[in-house]
């Protein structure tokens, strides 16, 4: 995977709420390492080295404080720690400890996809507004541009195919149905068939031909799609 797009490790015993974040840090073109307990998530954090920690407070094993504090021993990566309504949330403490801002539980994932792009920014601003743009050998997906370029040969896209191949190039070799691209490119509220997105593969296919040899929109026949970014690349 490329290192322009951020990563993400959400950490929360409540796996509907992992996975419910999950849905829209991946909507927004964001990577997702997930983990349900205090041992795991350092052990996640270690191994994956996110770009920012998504860290509820009560987890088994090692709660939330302490996983933020042993972050901190050894990253200045940002957290955002989430409490329950109705539990005792020492924003003082959570703040000693380096925490960079608190949600309280239920929230909007739009409200937390907000204050993650927020924290960001503050924290690398220069990094973050260039985080548009996807380059691999041969191939770069520009959105701020609205525009690929494969080989030496830059084409413009409709918005739909931009978003779509976007998508795609940003979790490389990770499978998709055709409900989930359908999810995060055109909405829940999308009145239509499936066979768009089909249609929209075809188009994107013909534009990557001359890379064919490094990537391909693979099809899982009666799954979904993938873009697959082959051996040597």
């Amino acid at each position: 995977m490329s290192g322009d797009f951020y990563k993400v490790l959400v950490v929360d015993d409540d796996i509907e709420i992992c996975n419910m974040i999950e849905m829209f840090l991946l909507r927004e073109r964001f990577q997702v390492v997930k983990a349900y307990d205090g041992e795991d998530a350092l052990e996640k954090f270690m191994k994956e080295m996110p770009d920012i920690v998504i860290l509820d407070i009560m987890l088994p094993k090692i709660d939330g404080y302490d996983v933020c504090r042993e972050i901190k021993k050894v990253s200045e990566v940002p957290i955002i720690m989430l409490t329950a309504k109705g539990e005792t949330f020492d924003k003082v403490l959570g703040l000693r400890l380096g925490a960079d801002d608190y949600m309280v539980k239920p929230f909007e994932p739009e409200e937390l996809i907000a204050r993650i792009r927020a924290v960001l920014r503050r924290v690398n601003p220069k990094e973050y507004n260039s985080r548009d743009k996807v380059i691999l050998p041969s191939l770069m997906v520009d959105m701020d541009e609205f525009s690929i370029k494969v080989n030496d040969q830059i084409m413009s896209l409709p918005k739909k195919e931009m978003e779509l191949i976007y998508f795609l190039v940003s979790n490389p070799n990770k499978l998709f149905t055709r409900d989930q691209l359908i999810e995060q490119i055109w909405g829940y509220d999308f009145v239509g068939e499936t066979r768009t997105v089909d249609v929209h593969i075809k188009r994107l296919r013909e534009k990557l031909k001359g890379v064919e040899d490094k990537y391909e929109i693979k099809t899982v026949w009666g799954v979904g799609y993938k873009f697959e970014v082959k051996k040597g690349v």
